[in-house]
């Protein structure tokens, strides 16, 4: 069954029609939602998470141990050069599974079997085209981020044996510029990569407009991003071990908040895979 739904799916792609894209609008919009809404989405997570808990608990597995490897190595050898490697390498690797649980959602959203083959399939077939232009875009700004930072700490403390003033003033533009970057990161990355999974766009396309819920939204995104850093410093509490049911409840709770916060409608569905079927609630 399997192999023919692959074979179905893989003839689909050959004859998959060319869209003129002159026509679709340049950014999806947005609805205005309430403070509040990010706990909601972290309680539809966990029930994603109860409803798949084999397949949720393989990738939370498998992102704990990535995560932990590349922190348990920086510690350990200390050397700036195979923290910056192993960073980059998570960069590319992340959107791949974060694109596996957004797959495994939109199954259960639409009443089908969760199958681990199809979400796999997902992350690294269906969307690997959008999904390295995004992390390529991701990649820049964590370079630019890492110049900026050794900038700082070139320029700053001035003195040869600082004090306890100089050092405030140290972290405190590094951390300003710190915050920055990673408004930046986040802006872009908190609705893009489901929006590229669930309808047929660019990745420009769902940057901005993600960017764009993310400046609407400003108060909820604060929480939805605070507790992003509650979970991930749980996690580490842990010793990692509480990650491998974070990350899962995380990533299934941005799939729900995307649904809950972009009107993508206007936007041609995929002609194959799991999202070219509509949710059983669309109407």
């Amino acid at each position: 069954m399997a192999e023919e739904e692959q074979a179905g799916e893989d003839r689909a792609d050959e004859e998959k029609p060319t869209m003129d894209r002159d026509t679709m609008p340049f950014v999806a919009p947005c609805r205005i939602i309430s403070p509040f809404a990010p706990f909601g989405w972290i309680r539809k997570g966990i029930s994603d998470l109860m409803r798949a808990p084999r397949e949720s608990l393989v990738y939370g597995l498998v992102m704990a141990i990535v995560i932990g490897v590349v922190a348990v190595s920086a510690w350990t050898y200390g050397t700036h050069w195979l923290m910056l490697a192993m960073l980059c390498g998570f960069v590319f690797l992340a959107p791949l599974t974060c694109i596996g649980l957004y797959a495994i959602s939109a199954q259960l959203e639409r009443g089908q079997p969760v199958s681990m083959a199809r979400s796999l399939r997902a992350a690294f077939k269906r969307h690997l085209g959008n999904e390295m232009i995004f992390t390529l875009a991701l990649l820049v700004i964590f370079l630019v981020w890492a110049r900026a930072g050794t900038l700082v700490s070139v320029f700053l403390p001035m003195q040869a044996h600082p004090q306890l003033e100089d050092l405030t003033g140290y972290l405190a533009i590094g951390t300003i510029v710190g915050a920055i970057f990673a408004t930046v990161t986040f802006s872009a990355s908190a609705f893009s990569l489901p929006m590229i999974m669930h309808r047929d766009v660019d990745t420009i396309t769902a940057i901005v407009t993600s960017i764009n819920a993310v400046l609407r939204n400003k108060l909820a995104m604060m929480i939805w991003l605070a507790l992003i850093m509650l979970g991930l410093l749980i996690g580490l509490l842990t010793a990692f071990i509480g990650l491998v049911v974070i990350l899962p409840v995380i990533g299934y709770g941005a799939w729900h908040g995307y649904l809950e916060t972009i009107d993508a409608s206007e936007f041609p569905r995929h002609t194959v895979g799991i999202t070219s079927t509509p949710r059983l609630d669309d109407s």
